[in-house]
C-alpha cells in the first residue's frame, strides 16, 4: 500500500464532507449524547476502581445482542437485557473489590464465549457480525437515536438521584455504611445505569472499545483535577470531543470510526498525564 492509498482512505471524501455530514448527523447526535453520559458515569467507575467492571458488563451486553442477532429481534433490546443482567450480578454479589474482581473475571470469558457462539451459528452478513465487537455508529437511525436519547435520559436523572450517597459510598464506602447509607443498594442501582450506558455504548463502539468512552475521559480528568465539580464536567467534556471529533473526522475517509475515537481519547490521556505530572512538580518545587 502507498502514502497515496493511505491517504485517500484518511480523506479521500474531504471534497464530498458537507453532504456526508449531512448524512450522519444521527451519529453526531448519538456521538455526543454518549461521550457526555459516558464520561459523567466514568468518574464514579474510576473512583470505584470499577474499570474491569465496565469490560465485563460489555461482554455479557456482546452476548445478549449476538443472540438478538442470531433469532432475529432488536440488537439493542438484547444488548440492554445482557448488560443489566451483569450488572445485577455484579453488583449484588460483588460487594466487595476481591469478590467484584472474581465475579467479573467470571462472567468475561462466559460472556464471550457465549457471543462467538451465537455470532458463528448467524447466518447473515459478516458485517453485522463485525459491527458488533467494533460498533457501527456511522449508521445510527432514528429509532436507535431515539434508544440512546431515551437511555442517556434515565441514566442521567438516574445518577442525579443517588449523586450524593454514590459519592460518599465511592470516596469512603465503609463511613458511609457506619453512617447508615444503604450501600448494597446505591452499589446495586449504579451498576444498572452503568449497565444501560454500557449497552448503547456496545451497539455504537463495540464491546472491543467500549472503555475509551466510559474509562479513559474520566481518567484523563482526574489527571489534571480533583474539583468535584470540575472531574465530572472535564470528563463529560474529554467524551464529547473523542466521540464526536473522532466522527467527524472518519467521514473524510473509507477507514472505521472506532480507531479516530480511541486514538482521540487516547491523545486527550497523554497530554492530561504529562500536564498532571508537571504541575505536580510544580507544586514539590514550590514546597
Amino acid at each position: 500500500m502507498s502514502w497515496n492509498d493511505v491517504w485517500n482512505a484518511m480523506f479521500g471524501g474531504a471534497a464530498d464532507y458537507g453532504a456526508i455530514l449531512a448524512l450522519v448527523s444521527n451519529s453526531v447526535w448519538a456521538g455526543a449524547l454518549l461521550g457526555l453520559v459516558g464520561g459523567l458515569v466514568g468518574v464514579f467507575v474510576m473512583q470505584r476502581d470499577m474499570a474491569f467492571a465496565v469490560h465485563g458488563i460489555s461482554e455479557l451486553s456482546f452476548a445478549g445482542a449476538a443472540a438478538a442477532l442470531l433469532i432475529g429481534v432488536d440488537v439493542v433490546t438484547g444488548s440492554i437485557v445482557g448488560s443489566l443482567v451483569a450488572a445485577a450480578l455484579i453488583g449484588w454479589l460483588g460487594a466487595r473489590a476481591r469478590e467484584r474482581n472474581s465475579i467479573i473475571g467470571v462472567l468475561m470469558p462466559f460472556g464471550l464465549g457465549l457471543g462467538i457462539l451465537f455470532l458463528s451459528l448467524y447466518p447473515g452478513r459478516s458485517a453485522n457480525r463485525f459491527s458488533l465487537l467494533t460498533g457501527q455508529i456511522v449508521t445510527v437511525q432514528n429509532v436507535e437515536l431515539g434508544w440512546l436519547a431515551g437511555i442517556s435520559l434515565v441514566v442521567l436523572v438516574g445518577l442525579l438521584l443517588i449523586w450524593r450517597p454514590l459519592k460518599f459510598d465511592s470516596l469512603d464506602p465503609q463511613a458511609a455504611a457506619a453512617r447508615g447509607v444503604p450501600v448494597r443498594w446505591v452499589s446495586l442501582a449504579f451498576m444498572l445505569l452503568l449497565g444501560l450506558i454500557v449497552a448503547v455504548a456496545v451497539h455504537i463502539i463495540g464491546a472491543l472499545l467500549v472503555l475509551a468512552l466510559v474509562v479513559t475521559p474520566a481518567a484523563s480528568a482526574m489527571r489534571v483535577s480533583a474539583g468535584p465539580v470540575a472531574v465530572p464536567v472535564l470528563s463529560a467534556v474529554f467524551g464529547f470531543v473523542a466521540a464526536v471529533g473522532g466522527i467527524l473526522l472518519a467521514i473524510m475517509g473509507e477507514l472505521p470510526v472506532s480507531p479516530y475515537i480511541t486514538t482521540i481519547s487516547f491523545v486527550i490521556y497523554l497530554v492530561c498525564r504529562l500536564l498532571g505530572s508537571r504541575r505536580g512538580r510544580v507544586v514539590r518545587s514550590a514546597a
